[in-house]
């Protein structure tokens, strides 16, 4: 309704109006409502994005979205974890969870498979469906991946771990390497500090480190968004 009234109003006034005028005023009236307007990013994940185990705002996506405003960097992001999810769930449900106000979706998927122990080529035609969903949607995409353990063979963790890198690389999406990059490369005794005592789930201290490492990634989308 505002652009129609705008464009009425170049209509009225432009033959006795100098065009630079009006142009200005067009800026002046306009630009602000789109400067201010955020990014929207869809997290789909699972209890890694959801949060599990801590207070909300200790969570993942609240954090990171504390983490991009206090680098002056405007967007709203929407958990769409679901604790237990695998990549079935994240497949089966990306169509309606990517409304039409998302301009980016950041996927963390894959634990849960590991921990069921799924063949990695199911893992990997579900994360290829939300991808081929995204580019439908024209949905800029963060793939952030996950590193299977050694207990199920040097082949299925070759297999498994190679699946974000490539789907990456086809779809065009940005990649970040692992999840966890953020706590570093210590023995797995002293990266315990970071985990709740399941051992699997980052504690606040751990989320803090994962969205420091993760942050540079989420503006790189967020620029490739706009």
């Amino acid at each position: 309704m505002r652009l129609r009234l705008i464009h009425k109003d170049f209509l009225t006034y432009g033959a006795g109006m100098p065009l630079g005028k009006v142009l200005a005023g067009f800026l002046w009236f306009v630009s602000p409502a789109w400067a201010d307007a955020p990014v929207t990013i869809l997290a789909l994940g699972d209890s890694l994005t959801q949060g599990y185990g801590l207070p909300e705002a200790q969570g993942f996506v609240p954090q990171m979205q504390e983490w991009l405003e206090n680098q002056g960097i405007n967007a709203r992001l929407v958990n769409g974890g679901v604790s237990g999810d695998t990549t079935a769930g994240g497949a089966a449900r990306v169509e309606w969870s990517l409304t039409p106000d998302v301009d980016a979706m950041i996927v963390t998927l894959g634990g849960n498979d590991l921990l069921r122990g799924i063949d990695p080529q199911v893992s990997r035609g579900n994360i290829e469906k939300i991808l081929q969903v995204a580019e439908t949607r024209g949905v800029a995409v963060l793939l952030v991946g996950l590193e299977a353990p050694g207990n199920y063979g040097a082949e299925y963790k070759s297999a498994f771990d190679a699946i974000y890198p490539e789907l990456s690389e086809t779809y065009g999406t940005l990649h970040a390497e692992s999840f966890f990059a953020g706590l570093g490369d210590g023995e797995p005794a002293e990266l315990q500090r970071y985990f709740q005592s399941d051992a699997i789930h980052p504690n606040a201290e751990g989320v803090a480190r994962i969205v420091a490492s993760l942050g540079p990634y989420v503006i790189a989308l967020i620029e490739r968004a706009k």
